[in-house]
C-alpha cells in the first residue's frame, strides 16, 4: 500500500484473528486509529500488540473516524453491533466496513451500507493462534476470500494481498455454501480420521501409532487429489466394485462397532456416486448398492 496516504482503521472485536490483523496490517503501512472489546484488556492488548492505535470504551468511538472498520467479534453479534453503529451514525459514506464470518455474507452489514459505506467481508482459510511479539506472519500463504460491494471488494482484495495470502473473490448469494465446503474440509475431515483410527484402535493400537501408520496414507491421498482431481484420485474397494470385501467390512462393524455402520454405508453410497463417474461395471453397481442401503 501506497505511504503517501495510509488508510487507518479501527478494530472491534480484540479476539485472535482481529489482533493479528491489526499487527501485520500495520507492518505494511495501515495506521491503527482505535481498538474495543467488551473486555477492556482486550483492546488494551490489541493496541499493544500493534504498537498503536487508543483502546477505547465504546464501539462507537472507533467507528467514527476511522477509513476502514473491522468488526470482528463472534458472528452472532455483528450484524446487532453493525446496527447499533449505524443507528448511531457510526459510519459515513467515506467509511469501509468488514467483517471477518466465514458463514456470513456482507448482507449482514446492510445497516452500514443505507449509510452509503462500502461493505464486505474478509475471511481467512486458516485456523488463529493467539497472537505471540515475533511470530510469523499468519496470513502468508494461505488463502483468503473477499466479497461485497464493489469498492469494498477491491480494498478487501488490496489488504488480503499485503498481507501476504492469495484473495479470491465469491458472489455475495453464495458465502453460506463457500463456508459448507470449507466445514467439511476442515471439520468433518477430523470426523473422518477419528473413524479410521477408532477402527484401527480395535486392533490394539494406541492412538498416537495408528495415526503414525495412517498419516502417510492421508497425505498421499491429498496428494493425489490435488494432481488428480477428486474422481481421479479415488481408489479402494468400492472405486474397484469388490462388493465381497465391502461385505465384510460391513460384518465385522455390526459386530464390533455397531455404531460406526451407518456412518460408513453413508459414506460408500457417496463414494458409489464417484466410482460411477469412472466407469464402474453394472453388476458391481447393484451389489454395491445393496449393501450400502
Amino acid at each position: 500500500m501506497s505511504t503517501n496516504n495510509p488508510k487507518s482503521f479501527s478494530i472491534i472485536g480484540c479476539g485472535r484473528v482481529g489482533v493479528c490483523l491489526a499487527v501485520f496490517l500495520r507492518s505494511e503501512g495501515f495506521v491503527p486509529r482505535a481498538f474495543f472489546s467488551r473486555s477492556k484488556e482486550s483492546a488494551e492488548h490489541a493496541a499493544g500488540m500493534a504498537g498503536c492505535g487508543m483502546a477505547v470504551t465504546d464501539a462507537l468511538s472507533a467507528a467514527r473516524g476511522a477509513d476502514i472498520v473491522f468488526i470482528t467479534t463472534p458472528d452472532t453479534e455483528i450484524e446487532p453491533v453493525c446496527q447499533s453503529l449505524a443507528a448511531a451514525g457510526g459510519f459515513s459514506p467515506d467509511s469501509t466496513v468488514f467483517h471477518l464470518s466465514g458463514a456470513l455474507s456482507s448482507c449482514a452489514l446492510a445497516a452500514a451500507g443505507k449509510l452509503g459505506a462500502q461493505t464486505g467481508s474478509i475471511h481467512p482459510l486458516q485456523a488463529f493462534a493467539p497472537y505471540e511479539k515475533g511470530q510469523a506472519n499468519p496470513f502468508e500463504g494461505i488463502n483468503m476470500s473477499v466479497e461485497g460491494s464493489p469498492g469494498a471488494e477491491r480494498l478487501g482484495q488490496e489488504i488480503v494481498s499485503v498481507l501476504g495470502a492469495s484473495p479470491f473473490a465469491i458472489p455475495t448469494r453464495s458465502k453460506t455454501l463457500y463456508h459448507a465446503s470449507a466445514v467439511v474440509a476442515s471439520n468433518y475431515l477430523v470426523t473422518l480420521e477419528h473413524f479410521a483410527l477408532q477402527l484401527l484402535m480395535e486392533t490394539g493400537l494406541e492412538e498416537e501409532k495408528a495415526f503414525d501408520i495412517l498419516e502417510p496414507l492421508i497425505r498421499g491421498t491429498v496428494a493425489n487429489i490435488k494432481a488428480r482431481g477428486s474422481v481421479g484420485a479415488l481408489t479402494g474397494p468400492v472405486a474397484r466394485g469388490d462388493h465381497d470385501i465391502v461385505a465384510a467390512h460391513l460384518k465385522d462393524l455390526d459386530k464390533i462397532r455397531p455404531e460406526f455402520s451407518d456412518l460408513y454405508r453413508m459414506l460408500g453410497r457417496y463414494t458409489l456416486e464417484i466410482a460411477r463417474a469412472t466407469g464402474l461395471p453394472e453388476a458391481a453397481d447393484r451389489k454395491l448398492s445393496g449393501l450400502f442401503e
